[in-house]
């Protein structure tokens, strides 16, 4: 199949060639017009369906699957803009059906080196309240990370509360949330059949409310068909403490089997 694909591309190449001649013989004493310069603007777009949508190790569609998609911008020089939406379970988030999430930043890149910083909203439309306070979800969160080659290691900073913990909501004299972190390291290994193998493992801080710090992990395979088309298959769990973090008498971060298909475009 290799040496079809290499005549294939070498018998396109002659015609152009050709073609090429051609076309500047018959030109000759006219003005070339210069090449069209490659835009600096990308756009792209995503849908997937997901088994469970499980973020940092918690479910939030309490097992159900989830329709997922979002838009991205690009720049040459670095600077993105994004948004991307879930449904997400009305017992998880209380009274929500969808999340909304909001990003933008710079990329940049030297070597083998990758940085990338920015911001990232979450929002829940509707503005649901955690039960029975006046507390949001709703969470702005300042991110930088840098990569090498297949590892990344990345740390999210809340600039509000912790998806509305504070002494309001959780009936103590502790404070806010704000200033809670989310530290991960991930490996991206490239198999081959244009498979990659996905590591993870993070730790989530909630300031002034430690028993709430949970370390998860994650492994995971990647499979991309073309076309923009790819499926996952992944293992994901934490030690979360099983009677905090728990909806509806449902352990949010029980490990969990998830299965993906998605496509880009």
């Amino acid at each position: 199949m290799h040496a079809q694909h290499v005549r294939r591309t070498r018998q396109s190449l002659f015609h152009v060639l050709a073609a090429s001649a051609a076309l500047s013989v018959s030109t000759t004493g006219l003005a070339q017009e210069p090449a069209t310069a490659a835009s600096p603007h990308t756009f792209t777009a995503n849908v997937g369906l997901i088994s469970n949508y499980v973020f940092r190790g918690m479910t939030y569609t309490q097992n159900r699957p989830a329709i997922q998609g979002g838009f991205d911008y690009a720049h040459a020089s670095g600077l993105y803009l994004g948004v991307w939406g879930t449904n997400v379970s009305s017992k998880a988030i209380n009274d929500a059906s969808l999340e909304t999430d909001f990003y933008g930043g710079y990329a940049w890149s030297t070597g083998d080196w990758r940085f990338d910083a920015g911001l990232l909203q979450f929002y829940y439309p509707g503005n649901p309240r955690l039960p029975g306070t006046r507390e949001k979800y709703n969470t702005l969160e300042a991110y930088g990370s840098v990569g090498w080659k297949i590892l990344t290691l990345k740390y999210s900073h809340t600039l509000t509360d912790f998806f509305g913990y504070n002494s309001a909501s959780m009936g103590t004299n502790q404070g806010s949330s704000r200033g809670s972190g989310y530290i991960e390291l991930n490996a991206d290994v490239p198999l081959p059949y244009e498979v990659t193998l996905g590591l993870h493992i993070g730790r989530q801080f909630v300031r002034h409310y430690s028993a709430y710090n949970y370390t998860d992990w994650r492994v995971g395979v990647t499979k991309a068909f073309g076309e923009g088309w790819s499926a996952s298959f992944a293992y994901t769990g934490t030690n979360a403490d099983r009677d905090l973090w728990v909806a509806d008498g449902k352990r949010l971060g029980k490990a969990h089997w998830i299965i993906g298909l998605k496509r880009t475009f």
